[in-house]
């Protein structure tokens, strides 16, 4: 248990974030409040749900705040109120105004899931597997109000090995981030912290995952596409059209990064528990897949209950329908 007597609020809203929530809270933290995102609506039934940050606080205890935007003065008083001494701020999903970044009496720090410079903005975890990093990590960031461009106060480095996808690499990163939270945190109210300023030279930004990102283009090489469908499970899952059928591709391997296809997409080999696809440059064989209507399966599966949708010599297109 820590002896820390930091007044700190929490602000996040997805699993990643409540993950470190619950880290704070058993290791003795005071968190004596929570920001997260207003409840959505969700699933078939569009029920209104509260976050996973909400559902950890209000297990423990723990008040919770859910402003859409910090521009009302009614907000900013209610933050003042607390008088934390430190805001946590892990995948929140708000872009702070600097009132706001302000208003705790030692400011607002980050848990950023990349090695900063390297990935700034919204997506660094899809955005490092995607561009074909082999390393990553956590970064403790002092927030200022620039996007993710504050002085780095604690990094936890990781590999990214060629079969590491967005969700596991997620996974990776939250004890790291936790651990790495917990030292800052101690080591912030003992004044110990050696704040570093970031390279801007070296400064990507990794943008928001957008919809239409996830529809494959064959034409790409089979690295490009291997990595793109790694990073993007689950959050974004990438897909294609095949005989009028839009098919998620969860996951694949990489067998072949040389060979050069003049029809990329084209179903190159088929038995009862693979499908192999030309890319531009190299091939790929299909592991997972989605139907419509259907869940998530092995080829093996998909082919055994569905192998009339699937025929060598055939090709899947880059022009992938709405769906």
């Amino acid at each position: 248990m820590s002896d820390n007597t930091l007044r700190i609020v929490f602000a996040g809203t997805p699993d990643f974030a409540a993950g470190h929530l619950e880290y704070l809270v058993a290791q003795g933290f005071d968190v004596v409040a929570v920001y997260s995102q207003p409840d959505r609506k969700k699933g078939r039934g569009k029920k209104l749900l509260p976050s996973a940050v909400k559902e950890v606080a209000l297990q423990h205890d723990i008040p919770v705040y859910q402003p859409f935007n910090f521009k009302e003065a009614s907000d900013i008083n209610i933050l003042a109120s607390l008088k934390a001494d430190v805001m946590v701020v892990v995948a929140y999903g708000l872009l702070l105004p600097e009132n706001v970044l302000n208003t705790p009496k030692l400011g607002c720090i980050n848990v950023h899931g990349s090695l900063l410079p390297r990935w700034r903005g919204a997506a660094p975890i899809e955005r490092a597997i995607e561009a074909g990093d082999t390393e990553t990590g956590i970064t403790i960031m002092q927030m200022d109000k620039g996007l993710d461009t504050g002085d780095m106060l604690n990094i936890e480095k990781i590999a990214i090995s060629p079969e590491t996808t967005g969700d596991a690499l997620r996974a990776a990163l939250l004890t790291p981030g936790c651990e790495a939270l917990a030292a800052t945190l101690n080591d912030l109210q003992a004044g110990l912290l050696k704040p570093v300023k970031q390279d801007g030279s070296q400064a990507n930004y990794a943008h928001k995952l957008k919809k239409l990102e996830a529809k494959l283009d064959w034409s790409l090489s089979a690295t490009v596409i291997d990595q793109k469908i790694r990073a993007f499970n689950s959050s974004n899952v990438c897909s294609s059209l095949l005989n009028e059928q839009v098919i998620k591709i969860w996951k694949a391997e990489l067998i072949d990064s040389n060979t050069v296809y003049t029809e990329a997409g084209k179903i190159l080999a088929l038995d009862k528990k693979s499908i192999t696809v030309a890319c531009g440059i190299g091939a790929i064989r299909l592991q997972e897949l989605q139907l419509p209507n259907s869940k998530r399966m092995d080829v093996a599966a998909v082919l055994n209950g569905r192998k009339d949708l699937f025929t060598e010599g055939e090709s899947f297109s880059s022009q992938v329908a709405d769906s």
